[in-house]
């Protein structure tokens, strides 16, 4: 399911993993939906974002999410605090 992070990048992973289910849960979706709208399972997402813990993921898997959130790939990776543009973006 998920790949082997080395330990330079886990902290990486951990920091992309809570940005992303925070921004998920801003959006509103659940982890089903939003798995559902990137074309993952909702197993791999939990994994993704499971807090503390460093799940590797593939490019593709993080573009869709990306998409699936309507951000920016670049600005989820930098996504540490979230501008007001992304936050107030609301899904249907």
């Amino acid at each position: 399911m998920s790949k082997q992070v080395s330990f330079k990048n886990r902290d990486r992973f951990i920091q992309l993993g809570v940005a992303i289910a925070a921004l998920r849960k801003l959006r509103g979706l659940s982890q089903e939906k939003l798995a559902e709208q990137a074309g993952i399972s909702r197993s791999l997402l939990s994994a993704i974002e499971a807090p503390g813990v460093a799940n590797g993921f593939s490019l593709e898997v993080f573009f869709n999410i990306a998409d699936a959130l309507e951000i920016d790939p670049a600005a989820l990776i930098n996504a540490s605090v979230f501008p007001d543009q992304i936050i107030s973006r609301k899904q249907d």
